[in-house]
């Protein structure tokens, strides 16, 4: 890991702001994201040792058994993720309009670090992968998991300022929704302008009775569900509809009687303690045979886990420090740089983004496994070198007479 440091005038080092305080649906998110990054773990450990066991043929069996058309694991994939994008999509709205995002000199930092935290991981795997069958992957690297993310950070306790974790998680879902761009522009199969032209159609509409002011949530689920099967059928990935209703759904003053406000408190807990665990325990069924780590070796794989374990962080740090350096944006006085690099070394645990991006980027089955353990071993050093560097950071200290950081 490279540390990159560019001092700068004191004048220049920014003074505390005032203390952050949390909305309700903020802690509840986080308090939701952090009980989910627990049960991911969980419900990845019981699949690699299931996969790896005398019952393996059949749990992987399980996720292939069909229902009505398609598989289980299928149906998980194209359907259930639809609603976590939809929560996603609804997070994304609420951080714009009243949230981190809201302010522009507070959202360009994440932002900013999400860019870096995109680029450099996509960069150093197309750079490998160039002109070869696994180019394909370059959006792997990219995600951030804010499950895990935030699981990890909530493992420090009140070593974390709140600061870091507003900063995580506004980078996190600013990269969610990069990895949303990345899906529906560069992983699209047999296009039908048709369908699409349908499914943009019916998001015209919703738009229409969001703007004439029908805050009825019950006239906009049905719609959704007809944009997803034409979406489907239009070759973009089905799971984008999620985020577009997202924003068709009103939004209002983002108070608690708000549709937005609303239908994200309901979705919550499903998504975290259901949708997200079935997602890991039917896409992590990884078969370890005895030489698995050899596969690590290969150029997709070094692709991989050098984008999220250093393009994650080195990304992040240098788009931050660049920006600072040029005034554009300025850290939050409980921050420093080692907060930064923390922060970017968890944005380097991908799991569920990666591994849907996995999905997407490659139908060779060997290759999805030998991609999926790399993000695995990324994801796993990742978190393990983020928690380290958090964790040793001392309190911040205060210089009373001119209140800036020492």
């Amino acid at each position: 890991m490279v540390l990159i440091v560019f001092p700068y005038p004191s004048q220049m080092v920014p003074k505390l702001f005032k203390p952050v305080k949390l909305t309700k649906l903020f802690t509840e998110f986080f308090e939701s994201e952090k009980s989910s990054g627990i049960i991911l773990i969980g419900c990845t450990l019981f699949s690699l040792i299931a996969t790896n066991s005398v019952f393996g043929d059949s749990y992987l069996h399980f996720w292939h058994l069909p229902v009505g058309t398609q598989s289980l694991e299928y149906w998980i994939n194209d359907g259930l993720m639809t609603i976590f994008f939809l929560l996603v999509g609804l997070e994304i709205e609420r951080e714009l309009y009243i949230g981190e995002l809201a302010d522009v000199k507070n959202a360009l930092l994440p932002i900013v670090a999400a860019l870096g935290g995109m680029l450099l991981p996509a960069g150093i795997h197309l750079l490998l992968n160039r002109e070869t069958p696994t180019q394909a992957g370059f959006g792997i690297p990219m995600a951030t998991d804010i499950a895990f993310a935030l699981g990890v950070l909530a493992l420090l306790g009140n070593r974390v300022p709140v600061s870091l974790k507003i900063f995580l998680t506004a980078l996190a879902i600013i990269d969610d929704l990069g990895a949303v761009l990345v899906i529906a522009i560069f992983y699209v199969t047999d296009f039908s302008l048709l369908h699409f032209g349908i499914a943009m159609g019916i998001f015209a509409a919703l738009l229409v009775l969001n703007r004439l002011r029908v805050h009825n949530i019950w006239f906009y689920p049905i719609p959704g569900v007809v944009m997803w099967y034409f979406m489907l059928q239009s070759g973009v990935h089905a799971t984008i509809t999620g985020v577009l209703l997202a924003f068709a759904i009103p939004f209002g003053s983002g108070d608690e009687q708000s549709p937005s406000y609303g239908l994200q408190h309901v979705l919550h807990k499903p998504v975290a303690f259901l949708i997200l665990p079935a997602f890991a325990l039917a896409n992590t069924g990884i078969h370890l045979a005895g030489d698995w780590y050899t596969s690590l070796s290969s150029i997709n794989s070094m692709g991989i886990m050098a984008g999220l374990v250093a393009g994650k962080p080195i990304g992040i740090l240098l788009f931050c420090a660049l920006a600072v350096r040029l005034g554009i944006c300025a850290l939050p006085g409980d921050l420093n740089w080692k907060h930064v690099t923390g922060a970017g070394l968890l944005g380097g645990i991908g799991f569920t983004m990666s591994i849907f991006i996995t999905v997407l980027a490659f139908r060779d089955p060997v290759l999805v496994q030998q991609s999926k353990i790399a993000v695995l071993a990324a994801s796993i050093i990742a978190g393990l070198l983020g928690f380290v560097v958090i964790r040793m950071i001392k309190p911040m200290e205060i210089d009373p007479e001119n209140e800036l950081l020492r």
